[in-house]
């Protein structure tokens, strides 16, 4: 489980570190344009049901921690969904990975 350090708190918003490694490069996207922008995600199973959301600006610091030493390898295809939902209204939502019916093909022939 990775860490994202928001602003000046001491405690960490966790984040699985595949789904950590993937916001990272939308929200470094976004935040290297001097865009703002909200990220919402649902609380995980072991914290209190609900959701949580917020604001990112380019001024407020930012840290991701990753508990695994090597970078996974990343989807283009969730990069993307995440940037689409980045560019709307709502801001970044973190959905589940999607995977295409072409890569579970490729991955059931490996």
């Amino acid at each position: 489980m990775g860490s994202l350090y928001y602003g000046d708190s001491a405690e960490p918003i966790g984040i699985e570190d595949r789904a950590l490694a993937h916001l990272k490069v939308v929200i470094s996207t976004k935040l290297r344009r001097n865009e703002s922008f909200t990220l919402s995600w649902k609380h995980p199973e072991t914290d209190a049901v609900g959701r949580s959301t917020i604001w990112l600006h380019p001024s407020i610091p930012l840290r991701f921690v990753f508990d695994e030493a090597e970078p996974p390898e990343l989807s283009r295809q969730w990069i993307e969904a995440l940037a689409h939902s980045a560019n709307s209204t709502g801001g970044i939502a973190l959905i589940d990975e999607q995977i295409s019916s072409d890569a579970r093909l490729e991955a059931s022939r490996g």
